[in-house]
């Protein structure tokens, strides 16, 4: 299967919307097979900003029917998510 790196943007002000459906999320996270990374983009005060998942899952449509699922997206918290193909070349 093919790799795949969602790099998803947080909408700005949206701090309280992450944390109230983070618990959602960690969990959704961990029930889907295919995550192989996930974690959160951060600001210079520390702050998540975003999202960057690398998944191993059938193919673009796959990745975006599953990353509707999350939390965060059910929530509106991202401005914007772009899927890209991704080659793993070290780690």
């Amino acid at each position: 299967m093919p790799l795949f790196a969602l790099i998803c943007t947080d909408r700005p002000g949206q701090q309280a919307l992450r944390q109230e459906n983070r618990a959602a999320h960690l969990d959704w996270l961990q029930a889907s097979p295919g995550v192989l990374q996930a974690g959160p983009f951060l600001d210079d005060a520390g702050a998540m900003t975003g999202s960057l998942l690398i998944v191993d899952m059938a193919d673009r449509a796959a990745v975006a029917a599953w990353a509707a699922g999350d939390p965060y997206a059910q929530a509106g918290l991202f401005v914007e998510v772009r899927i890209e193909a991704w080659k793993r070349v070290i780690g």
